[in-house]
């Protein structure tokens, strides 16, 4: 999908790149490079700009254009070392959009691995030149591929461990050259800086490669420079990784490397960043190594179980805050009723203060109008009668009083008796529990034998017994009769319980009926409410009862239809005669209406 609001640069320069034959093409794409340096660095437009640049594919332009030979492409290295730099700067701060995926994980590492392919081509030129001019121009290009790749990996870091897994980075840095082996050095220096952690991610034979290549220029390599930044370069990754500065102390492949270092001089350049690797080398500084190892395993531990215990306490903290919450609200509730309690008894006391001073005074009083109304021969009598009572009085609050001390002080010896009684309970339901146990596992002793004596006053006992209560002789006809009146008599009993049950029955029917009969009356509407079917519910089958029905009717009509004098002598419950004849009519008729008619 192309964007809206496209540089017309960018969209000119798509359209000659598509219309031009592929030998122009190199030179067409380095017109980026002035439209990049002419837009602001940092801002959105050029931002914008790359978006372009990578949604119109001169990118990808630029990728075919670097993966030509170098004869093919107009202007050689100077060309194709443009180019790298304008990749490098295109893919650096560009945000692809939809395209991420194929952005990370094709195009990128293809960019990476074309500028190291450019890198080996321009090494291989470097070492068959033979001018002095030709070798510092392609000395020259090599290093704007190197800083061109730098930049690409500083600006997306997970390259880094596509740089180290390269076999052509590998090849680069096993050159003997001086010039091309410091810059690539220089290279890996600066790429670990950026992180160095990509280092332990590789395998371990490519690390070993690694390591192995920069002992050797450390040792064999007579010059300086190199030796310099050999010597970083393997302190670097020494102090950066535990791991790398144990294998280089403990590895059989390395085994002797701190006496060969001991050996050569350093130079004035680098003595200070050597001694410190022979340092790091020594076995003390392991031991310290080791030491500040177990120390940081310690911490971390550490750092682990405190985490968890403050997690644990954090957890609990609520509910803990709760508790503390509750306890203080519970123990400021008991101060507080402790406080009213007080309060409350305080006020209690003040008025029984007050009531016993208003009563005092009301006796007083009392007493002064009783001495003015009493005649004055009888105001001594009077006052003993009132010594008497208080003397009564108080006796009754003394012997109360001493009573209760007396109590109080035989409390303990009456609590001391009713122990000893509840003892003396327990102790007997014991003993008898035992005596009990015992007579129940007691061997059998068998029975005692009868003495003359004893049978003759056994006999004479059975003997008294059967005089006083004789058996009771009955022939076999009497034993008959009796039966066959049993018989009779159940018989009977079963034959009125049967008519009994029938005639419950029938009477139970016709309370049932007689309840259903008052409850439609109750609910019956009045007969000018009454609708054509309705009178038919109320139609009864007994005559007693229609004849009654019918005569209760005719009496309700002559009493509303005669005149009201006549009226004047009878009362409500008073019958009125009717003839006979009226109530030969059928019998199937409606025996009682709805309410009187108003």
């Amino acid at each position: 999908m192309k964007p809206r609001g496209t540089d017309p640069r960018i969209l000119s320069l798509a359209a000659e790149v598509a219309k031009s034959p592929e030998q122009n093409v190199p030179i067409i794409l380095l017109k980026l490079k002035e439209i990049i340096n002419n837009t602001p660095l940092g801002s959105s437009e050029l931002k914008k700009v790359k978006q372009d640049i990578y949604c119109y594919d001169l990118i990808r332009y630029c990728l075919l254009v670097l993966s030509q030979e170098c004869s093919r492409i107009q202007g050689g290295w100077t060309t194709i070392s443009q180019l790298a730099q304008i990749l490098s700067h295109c893919c650096v701060g560009l945000e692809p959009g939809e395209d991420a995926e194929e952005f990370y994980n094709e195009l990128l590492p293809s960019a990476a691995e074309n500028f190291l392919v450019l890198g080996r081509q321009l090494q291989t030129c470097f070492i068959n030149a033979a001018k002095g001019e030709e070798k510092k121009e392609l000395l020259h290009f090599f290093q704007i591929v190197t800083d061109s790749l730098f930049w690409l990996v500083g600006g997306h870091v997970q390259l880094i461990q596509n740089v180290l897994r390269s076999d052509n980075f590998l090849h680069l840095l096993q050159t003997d050259n001086v010039q091309i082996g410091s810059t690539v050095m220089t290279m890996l220096q600066n790429i670990l800086q950026i992180n160095s952690g990509d280092l332990l991610r590789i395998e371990a034979k490519t690390l070993h490669s690694i390591l192995d290549e920069v002992i050797f220029k450390l040792l064999s390599t007579p010059s300086p420079v190199l030796r310099s930044i050999a010597t970083k370069l393997l302190l670097l990754m020494a102090e950066s990784h535990q791991e790398i500065l144990i294998l280089l102390r403990l590895s059989a492949c390395y085994k002797g490397l701190r006496s060969l270092l001991n050996k050569k001089e350093p130079g004035t350049e680098f003595c200070q960043e050597f001694r410190q690797l022979i340092g790091l080398l020594s076995p003390r500084v392991y031991q310290e190594v080791e030491e500040e190892k177990l120390h940081q395993a310690a911490s971390l531990i550490q750092a682990y179980w405190k985490g968890f215990q403050t997690r644990k306490r954090l957890k609990k903290l609520p509910s803990a805050l709760i508790t503390l919450q509750r306890n203080f609200r519970s123990r400021r509730a008991k101060i507080l009723l402790e406080l009213s309690r007080r309060k409350e008894e305080e006020d209690r006391r003040l008025q029984l203060q007050l009531q016993r001073q208003r009563a005092m005074r009301l006796s007083r009083e009392l007493r002064l109008s009783m001495l003015e109304i009493v005649h004055p021969g009888q105001v001594e009598k009077h006052n003993r009668e009132l010594e008497e009572k208080s003397a009564l009085i108080i006796q009754k609050h003394w012997r109360g009083y001493r009573e209760r001390k007396n109590f109080h002080q035989q409390k303990p010896s009456l609590m001391e008796y009713k122990a000893a009684v509840i003892l003396q309970r327990a102790t007997l339901k014991f003993l008898a529990k035992c005596h009990k146990k015992k007579k129940l596992f007691a061997p059998w002793q068998g029975l005692r034998e009868l003495t003359d004596a004893r049978r003759v006053e056994l006999k004479q006992q059975v003997d008294d017994y059967v005089r006083r209560h004789p058996s009771s002789q009955m022939s076999a006809v009497t034993s008959r009769e009796l039966h066959s009146q049993a018989q009779e008599r159940l018989q009977h009993y079963f034959m009125g319980r049967a008519l009994e049950d029938r005639a419950q029955q029938h009477r139970e029917a016709l309370q049932a009926q007689i309840s259903t009969n008052i409850e439609q009356l109750m609910k019956a509407p009045s007969l000018k409410e009454a609708e054509e079917k309705e009178p038919e519910l109320f139609l009864s089958r007994s005559r007693p009862v229609a004849a009654k029905a019918k005569q209760a009717h005719l009496t309700t009509l002559k009493h509303v239809q005669a005149p009201w004098w006549k009226t004047l002598g009878e009362e409500a419950g008073d019958e009125i005669d009717y003839p006979k004849d009226e109530l030969s009519v059928e019998l199937g008729t409606l025996f009682i209406s709805g309410p009187k008619p108003p």
